[in-house]
């Protein structure tokens, strides 16, 4: 090789040396794709999105005060803005379902009001299923594994999935019965529900198949989604 052209290559080495891509940069755009796939869905997923953002900045950071060893400039600002984008978009679309999703007549009432604490001496039911009972609730929960499988009229509903596959026997105030009018089914399964209906409170004992607690609750099921 002549010395000019050992010269040449010393000299791309020094004038372009090579760089790392900052690895931080590119798992701010692997959040943001994260957050897309989960955060439109569950919002929880929407955190990636958060996590992003901090690591975009982060790997500009590092970028720049590294710029000899790192590049990446434009994949930082790229993960950053993206998921903003996400974030901006999943909160807006979660805000307007949960301020749409009541039907009309129906009010919202959350699972834990109807809950007695864990470190209560005796399960019964709470002081605001007193209040509610009779009246057109709009109301979110998970079907029983234990309920069946395939199309579903009748179901108990629990809180949560700890409730409804790795806590055991739910406690009583856990649990509403459910029953589908006009002719509605739903599908066995682990998503949420939503349900729009009358609640009642059982004056008595009520004692289901496959459940060793009784039940204290029903409800009357005008819509389920």
């Amino acid at each position: 090789m002549s010395a000019d052209v050992q010269m040449s290559s010393a000299r791309d080495e020094v004038e372009f040396p090579y760089r790392a891509l900052s690895s931080v940069a590119i798992a701010s755009v692997v959040c943001a794709v994260l957050a897309a796939l989960f955060g439109f869905f569950f919002w929880p997923g929407l955190g990636f999105s958060l996590l992003g953002i901090i690591l975009g900045f982060l790997g500009y950071r590092q970028i720049k005060r590294f710029p000899q060893e790192f590049a990446g400039h434009a994949l930082a600002t790229t993960g950053v803005v993206l998921n903003l984008l996400v974030v901006v978009g999943g909160v807006s679309m979660h805000s307007y379902i949960y301020l749409t999703e009541v039907p009309d007549g129906y009010t919202r009432v959350h699972f834990w009001e109807l809950q007695q604490a864990s470190s209560a001496a005796q399960d019964k039911p709470s002081s605001k299923a007193f209040e509610l009972d009779g009246n057109a609730i709009f109301l979110k929960g998970y079907i029983h594994p234990s309920s069946g499988s395939g199309l579903l009229k009748r179901f108990i509903l629990v809180p949560d999935l700890g409730t409804c596959c790795f806590g055991g026997q739910p406690k009583s105030s856990d649990m509403i019965e459910i029953n589908l009018l006009n002719g509605q089914t739903t599908k066995a399964g682990l998503t949420k529900k939503k349900l729009a209906g009358t609640f009642m409170l059982n004056q008595g004992p009520q004692q289901v198949t496959d459940f060793d607690n009784n039940v204290f609750y029903r409800m009357k099921v005008d819509q389920i989604r």
